[in-house]
């Protein structure tokens, strides 16, 4: 068997390695995304470590709503990265990249710790995260990535409000209704079961664009023939976008 390099002795490759950030709303597709990235990496023979924490599925694994999905380590805010990594060096096994999901959840510690990763010991960290939370305030993790990643990108896929704009912001719904406060981390997913009625304590999440956020309006609800309320006020013909 090869010996494995030591923490600080990884260099290998002639490129230097990197912190890139992937970010947006809810249902951008992050986490199929992450999954994608870890295919590609492994595909070259690659070996990598694939790191989650609050994922949908209350499991240790990286899982999409299109349904792929795959084990995860699950770490905590008291996980030191640095050794997660280090002790699969000890036990024998390659790590060249890092895969984090939910990175928006990563304490500023943590974060630091992935970019010694990369500046110390050349491992190649992926971390997807949401833009925002609740409140439409960054994550701490995410603020930390954009300080700190090498390259930050939003991710491209379309998330549409319910008027058809484009879905900014990442709305906490509890009971059918929007609330602004609450404990920042609660894990819940986006769509309410179909043909179940909501109970008064099921949370969930609803992406929004900017102006119905800041409205706290979940979207448009008939009242009679050709007519629409939102908030209980009638909407003018050009306020309502149909996709």
């Amino acid at each position: 068997m090869n010996a494995v390099p030591a923490a600080g002795d990884r260099r290998r490759h002639a490129a230097p390695a990197h912190l890139t950030f992937f970010h947006g709303p809810m249902d951008c597709g992050k986490s199929t995304l992450a999954l994608q990235v870890d295919h590609n990496q492994s595909r070259q023979g690659r070996h990598g470590l694939r790191l989650t924490q609050g994922d949908r599925s209350r499991s240790a694994r990286i899982s999409s709503r299109v349904g792929l999905s795959r084990e995860a380590v699950e770490v905590d805010a008291g996980t030191d990265l640095r050794l997660l990594v280090r002790d699969r060096w000890a036990a024998g096994h390659r790590v060249d990249y890092v895969v984090v999901d939910e990175a928006q959840f990563l304490t500023g510690p943590q974060v630091e710790q992935l970019a010694e990763l990369v500046d110390r010991s050349h491992v190649d960290v992926y971390a997807f995260g949401l833009t925002t939370d609740f409140r439409a305030q960054l994550f701490t993790g995410t603020q930390r990535l954009f300080e700190l990643a090498d390259v930050v990108q939003r991710i491209q896929v379309e998330v549409l409000c319910w008027c058809g704009a484009p879905g900014l912001l990442n709305a906490r719904v509890v009971g059918g209704a929007m609330v602004r406060e609450g404990e920042t981390v609660v894990v819940a997913d986006t769509a309410p079961e179909a043909g179940i009625d909501t109970a008064p304590d099921e949370v969930r999440y609803q992406v929004l664009c900017r102006r119905h956020h800041v409205g706290g309006q979940l979207g448009a609800t008939p009242t009679g023939p050709g007519q629409l309320t939102l908030s209980g006020r009638p909407l003018a013909d050009e306020q309502v976008a149909v996709r």
